[in-house]
């Protein structure tokens, strides 16, 4: 086995250790009949090991078909995987054969799949134990004879946990697992992509090829990449194409590479759907809690300074703030002393005055509990719309399905 060769055969640059070990797995296992399940971020380009996968294996001759989960609508999918008869619904005039019946003997490539419908899972689930189906529509069973490669850029794990992923399913699929790396983790591979892609754009624009200065690789280099792969072919042909000079710099390059600066703040989304709902919620308790903590331990270190007999130089402004913290319940200030620049500041207790410094501001207890939260948010937009369930998922964001889902499952009248 050439790695190498292998490598020009389906297109793959780098010379990454965990990028060549991937593609050693994916030789090694295409001659067995077992499912395996690649990950990897979105845009590194996972689909070219289950085509790895196929042309490497004894079905090489056989079909091979590449099906994106995440673009087939829900009420569609199964008549798509599986096949329907005709009248099964609306529209079905025909009988129509699912990709499972039309690659029998080959490859099925199923991407994004971690977002197939659960239902749909289970019919997935039939296919890889017993080798068999049901058209939708039909009672009459099929038999097929299909190697399944999945891909996913989900925590499936994570999915199983949240209920949106069976886990006898994903333990079917993981029979031998293959991990993509991110762009981020493959070193100097960004340069060597950078230069094949822009000697690609010049060869179909008909131009002189970019090339990156020294600066400018550093920068390449330095970027997380969040789009991996698929956003430096992006950038490096905006860059082809726009830029006059060949020789792009640090400066020229920034231009075309977003401002990561703040990837690790919370991001703000104009509209909340079902994925989100949770996190965004706890982002906020997060920073409310933290919020929280740093003004109490403030509190208490500007207490503790005082305490040791320090009477540090406080403006006249930040000497209002320390009284009206330290205020007592009844309205008097704890004794004061004046400053430096005659204002007064909380003084620590004397020998002969023990006064205990409380925060008298009062809070209530509050059920921090994502359930209930919810609960209470569904039953809100029912009273809201009178019962109607429509009108109420809209107003949360979800789908009525999932609505109903959710009332079921939470008992709510």
């Amino acid at each position: 086995m050439d790695i190498q060769e292998i490598k020009q055969r389906f297109g793959i640059i780098g010379n990454a250790t965990g990028l060549n070990r991937a593609i050693e797995v994916a030789v090694q296992v295409a001659p067995t009949d077992l499912s395996v399940l690649i990950s990897g971020e979105s845009g590194v380009g996972k689909e070219a090991f289950p085509q790895i996968i196929h042309n490497y294996s004894h079905r090489k001759h056989g079909k091979y078909i590449a099906v994106n989960c995440g673009a087939i609508p829900e009420g569609t999918i199964d008549s798509e995987l599986f096949g329907h008869e005709k009248g099964a619904f609306t529209g079905a005039l025909s009988d129509r054969k699912g990709y499972f019946e039309v690659a029998d003997g080959g490859t099925i490539f199923l991407d994004e799949i971690g977002e197939l419908p659960l239902s749909t899972q289970v019919r997935l689930l039939r296919v890889l134990e017993a080798g068999e189906f049901i058209r939708v529509g039909s009672s009459k069973v099929i038999k097929t004879d299909v190697r399944v490669v999945a891909a996913t850029n989900v925590d499936l794990p994570t999915a199983i946990r949240e209920g949106k992923f069976r886990e006898d399913l994903y333990y079917r699929l993981n029979t031998v697992p293959i991990h993509v790396l991110s762009l981020r983790d493959r070193g100097e591979d960004a340069l060597l992509l950078f230069r094949k892609f822009a000697l690609d754009f010049a060869e179909r624009y008909h131009m002189p090829p970019v090339r990156l200065v020294e600066e400018a690789q550093r920068v390449l280099l330095s970027y997380r990449w969040p789009g991996n792969v698929r956003q430096l072919k992006n950038i490096t042909e905006q860059i082809s194409i726009i830029e006059k000079e060949r020789q792009i710099d640090a400066n020229n390059l920034r231009n075309y590479i977003p401002d990561d600066s703040g990837g690790s703040l919370p991001a703000i989304y104009s509209s909340v759907d079902e994925k989100t709902f949770h996190s965004e919620r706890e982002i906020l308790y997060k920073i409310l809690f933290e919020m929280k903590r740093d003004v109490t331990d403030l509190k208490k270190l500007v207490h503790d300074l005082l305490e040791d007999g320090h009477t540090p130089h406080v403006h006249e402004d930040n000497a209002q703030i320390i009284r009206k913290l330290y205020q007592s319940a009844d309205g008097d200030f704890i004794k004061s002393e004046p400053d430096n620049y005659g204002s007064p500041v909380p003084a620590g207790p004397s020998n002969n005055e023990h006064h205990q410094i409380e925060d008298t501001e009062e809070f209530v207890e509050e059920s921090l509990s994502l359930e209930e939260k919810e609960i209470e948010l569904i039953q809100k937009a029912l009273e809201k719309h009178n019962g109607k369930r429509k009108l109420a998922a809209a107003e949360l964001g979800i789908s009525e399905r999932t609505l109903y889902r959710k009332i079921k499952e939470y008992n709510i009248s």
